[in-house]
């Protein structure tokens, strides 16, 4: 340290400063300068002093160790003997959980206090401590945390508290949770295992402006801004169950979870059905019949490893597009394709088979693969770039769209629109099924959402007729008139009204009755067959510039990724209006 001093100090005023201020430098000298003096008058060597002994620091205070003996407590959750019993149950006490989903990345949790007044020995206002009354940080945790290298929020039940039900000051962290991820514009994770409100408290939290019915006000307003993912772990019953159905996406976990209006045993009461939970709202039911689960999970670590997945084709937020990924070669060549894609309409193959040839190996990413199977619906990459894949199924059924196919593609185009990811439509479809059973079922309802999702979304599009695009079904999959980036065909393809055996019954039925001779009828059959099937080839729709391009099928990834990174800043806009009437 260069101290200078006034030209009439003296060695003795020198000295003194470099002392005084040798107590505070971590210099290891003082050189003291006297007016214009290029020499210091003064080197002074500072003695640094050792570091304070531990010994020496006070530490924590009584009050800060009552403090965090009081957090302790909290963290150990409900009654001990409902900790003991999670274990039979098969599943984690749910800090175990937390510590599964993020390690030590948690930020930070909010509200470990709440209703610590209502049950805490410490608590001026409990005047007999009894185990039974335990109620944790209102049996519901919330924080925010880093999980697989993204921010998150998150709320999970704590079932050992009443059964992981909802009141009052849970219902506050959850909805300040929500509010803030609205601000943040973070994702939110809901770790559910929640038997509901608590009645005999719902004076304080049910019908309240900032109560229970407020969680799904703010779920629809976080829907489609913040990617909302919910895993079940338990039966979530009455007011628990919106959650899921209300979050973006939706794991079950096998032999666990389960979601209904009602417990079996309202159910009894109310309709005197006898019925199971597991039979009235377990994973199948919600995978295969409501669709209302995306996913399901062997186990917990399972359903971790399915949303560290998943949430790798997903953006922070609406502003925001998704991240891209390292490309990655198909996992067969797209060499095959050709070879995969049978020459007669109505000959059933695997659609896995084209989409594996496509996309990046191993991104292909299914979401309710037991519901709707008519339509394959997933998040993949091509090159890197994640998009959204919907496809026709002619493995089953034909392909042909039924109510629920279409129902489960509005959902997907929906989300994938909400998220700027790019859409991919593999078109295989005979069109929308007929028959009265699926006009009871909503056909047309439901079809009518499907080519609603598909006409609103804004997001590039690309339309591949891999093979047949009969009647509404090019409609619904982003033909031509659906503002596709593109309509590519492959020399397989056709599109038409119907395919060429209905169009012959329904145009000339009455002309070839006419015609006795089976030979000969059959001969007419063949050649109005034939020319029927000219009209409605590729090659004609590229003729008349119906489509924008055939291509060789080997080269179709390469042509995707070509027009999706052309493509990716490509603007639309909607009408001005304040919304549609469709949902």
């Amino acid at each position: 340290m260069n101290v200078r001093i006034g030209g009439d100090a003296t060695e003795e005023e020198a000295s003194a400063i470099a002392s005084a201020l040798a107590a505070h430098t971590d210099d290891d000298e003082i050189r003291v300068f006297v007016g214009d003096a290029d020499e210091p008058l003064l080197v002074r060597e500072v003695e640094l002093t050792a570091p304070v002994e531990e010994a020496d620091d006070p530490g924590p205070t009584d009050r800060e160790e009552q403090l965090r003996e009081e957090i302790r407590d909290i963290e150990a959750g409900g009654p001990p003997k409902y900790r003991e019993r999670l274990a039979d149950q098969g599943k984690l006490f749910v800090r175990d959980r937390l510590e599964l989903w993020f390690g030590d990345a948690i930020h930070f949790e909010d509200g470990k206090f709440a209703a610590f007044d209502e049950w805490h020995p410490d608590s001026p206002d409990v005047d007999e401590y009894d185990e039974s009354d335990r109620v944790p940080a209102d049996g519901l945790l919330t924080g925010a945390a880093e999980f697989d290298g993204r921010d998150v929020h998150f709320m999970a039940n704590d079932f050992t508290v009443k059964a992981g039900s909802m009141a009052g000051r849970g219902v506050e962290k959850f909805l300040r949770m929500q509010q803030r991820a609205l601000k943040t514009g973070q994702p939110v994770l809901y770790l559910m295992d929640s038997s509901g409100g608590r009645i005999d408290e719902q004076t304080g939290f049910f019908a309240n402006r900032e109560g229970i019915g407020k969680y799904y006000f703010n779920h629809s307003r976080l829907s489609g801004r913040v990617p909302q993912i919910c895993v079940l772990y338990g039966p979530c019953i009455a007011g628990a169950a919106y959650t899921p159905v209300f979050a973006d996406f939706t794991v079950m976990v096998e032999g666990m979870s389960a979601m209904a209006i009602a417990s079996p045993r309202m159910v009894k009461m109310v309709t005197g059905e006898d019925i199971e939970m597991e039979e009235l709202g377990g994973p199948q039911v919600h995978a295969e019949h409501s669709a209302s689960a995306d996913l399901i999970a062997r186990d917990e670590k399972h359903a971790r490893e399915l949303v560290a997945q998943l949430i790798t084709y997903l953006p922070d937020n609406s502003d925001e597009r998704p991240p891209r990924a390292e490309p990655a070669p198909p996992r067969k060549s797209p060499k095959g394709i050709d070879a995969v894609v049978p020459e007669a309409p109505n000959e059933p193959y695997q659609m896995e088979r084209v989409i594996e040839r496509l996309v990046d190996h191993g991104s292909f990413f299914e979401l309710k693969p037991d519901y709707g199977e008519e339509i394959l619906t997933g998040f993949a990459r091509v090159d890197g770039r994640p998009v959204g894949v919907v496809a026709n199924q002619p493995a089953k059924r034909a392909g042909a769209i039924y109510p629920d196919a279409a129902d489960k593609a509005a959902g997907f185009v929906w989300t994938c629109d909400a998220y700027n990811i790019p859409l991919l439509y593999l078109c295989d479809t005979p069109g929308f099924m007929a028959g009265s059973a699926v006009e009871k079922e909503g056909i047309l309802e439901k079809g009518k959402k499907m080519i609603y999702a598909t006409s609103a979304a804004t997001v590039p599009k690309q339309c591949v007729i891999v093979r047949k695009a009969y009647g509404a079904g090019i409609y619904a999959m982003s033909g031509p008139a659906y503002d596709p980036e593109s309509t590519i065909g492959l020399p397989s393809g056709e599109i038409g009204i119907m395919g060429p055996e209905a169009a012959i019954n329904a145009v000339y039925a009455n002309k070839l009755d006419a015609v006795d001779d089976p030979e000969e009828r059959a001969e007419m059959e063949q050649r109005l067959r034939e020319e029927y099937r000219r009209d409605i080839d590729i090659h004609r729709m590229a003729s008349e510039v119906v489509i924008d391009e055939i291509i060789p099928p080997s080269e179709l990834r390469e042509e995707l990724a070509a027009r999706f990174a052309f493509y990716e800043d490509v603007e639309k806009d909607r009408p001005s209006k304040k919304h549609g009437t469709i949902l």
